[in-house]
C-alpha cells in the first residue's frame, strides 16, 4: 500500500508497505529497519521471538519521546520485562504490526514528535 504524504521537511518518513517490506522516502527496505526523523538504520535481529533486552537500550540510545515496535503482519507483545529500560526513562511505548506502525510514526512525526519506529519485516 502506498502512503500519501504531506511534505516531511527533509525528515524520514514511511511512504509504503506491503507482504515483506516496507517504504522509507520511496526506497523499498526488505530487512528489519529503526527509522527516525534523522536515520535508518538495519537492526540486525533475527525475528519477535530474538527480541532482547540490548534491543530496546538501543531504541533508548536514541533518545526518542515515543518508541513503536512493529511486529510484522501479526500483532504480538514482547515479554514486558524487555521494554523496562524505555518504561523507566519516561519513553512512551507503543506495540503494534508493522502496517499500523508506519501510519502511527507518520502521524507523530507529522505532529513533530520525537518518535522512533523499531520494524519487524523478517
Amino acid at each position: 500500500m502506498k502512503l500519501h504524504l504531506a511534505p516531511s521537511g527533509g525528515q524520514n518518513l514511511f511512504t509504503g508497505y506491503g507482504p515483506g517490506y516496507v517504504s522509507v522516502n520511496g526506497a523499498r527496505q526488505e530487512k528489519n529497519i529503526i527509522v527516525t526523523a534523522e536515520r535508518i538504520m538495519d537492526w540486525n535481529i533475527a525475528g519477535f521471538e530474538a527480541l532482547n533486552a540490548r534491543d530496546f537500550e538501543l531504541l533508548l540510545g536514541l533518545q526518542p519521546e515515543i518508541a513503536i515496535l512493529g511486529t510484522g503482519d501479526t500483532l504480538r507483545f514482547p515479554v514486558p520485562m524487555l521494554s523496562r529500560p524505555l518504561v523507566t526513562a519516561g519513553v512512551g511505548f507503543e506495540v503494534m504490526d508493522t502496517k499500523a506502525a508506519c501510519r502511527t510514526y507518520n502521524i507523530l512525526m507529522a505532529e513533530g514528535r520525537k518518535v522512533a519506529a523499531a520494524i519487524l519485516i523478517v
